[in-house]
């Protein structure tokens, strides 16, 4: 999982360096929007806090998806950004019955759906909005790895432009194995 903060720096290193520069936060949250040019042509490697959008009214167009061609980039691989714990996403309507459904303790990462009565596991309840989310996004992520739980629950954000970024991002932690896992 991405460190967004010095804390998260300071964990994932373990003590290996000497000295962290704690500037705050990170403003964003989410990585950087990547766009490639090849053959005069922009292609959108890894969405991120630049929309769609606002790359089309700049290059006169919209960039086109990457294919097999696109150059890798840094977060592309299916799997990445994943927390230890095994993840995965499930609709809004179907959040309250897999809580119900399962016997194992489990961490609940909830954008709209109301924590139920006599849950006993790590509820978070995320932004609505999509700037926010991204910003705690990977916070969010460590906090319920570190939870102890089974499994991590995840409600899907919706499938529009101003989710792109965080549904990429969302779709590579919940992916079965970590290209950079330890």
């Amino acid at each position: 999982i991405s460190p967004t903060a010095a804390q998260h720096v300071d964990d994932d290193l373990g003590g290996r360096v000497a000295l962290i520069v704690d500037g705050g936060a990170c403003y964003v949250g989410i990585e950087s929007t990547i766009v490639a040019f090849r053959d005069d042509e922009a292609v959108l490697l890894r969405p991120g806090g630049i929309a769609v959008s606002d790359l089309a009214r700049a290059l006169g167009h919209a960039p086109r998806p990457p294919d097999t061609a696109a150059p890798r980039a840094s977060g592309t691989l299916a799997s990445h950004y994943a927390p230890r714990t095994p993840a995965r996403m499930v609709t809004a309507a179907a959040l309250s019955g897999e809580v119900d459904r399962t016997r194992r303790p489990v961490a609940v990462l909830a954008r709209t759906v109301a924590e139920p009565a006599g849950f006993t596991g790590r509820w978070l309840r995320a932004a609505r909005e999509p700037a926010a989310y991204a910003h705690d996004l990977y916070a969010n992520l460590r906090t319920l790895d570190a939870a102890g739980a089974a499994e991590i629950l995840i409600e899907a954000v919706p499938a529009d432009e101003a989710w792109l970024a965080i549904g990429d991002r969302l779709t590579r932690a919940v992916h079965a194995e970590d290209d950079d896992r330890d």
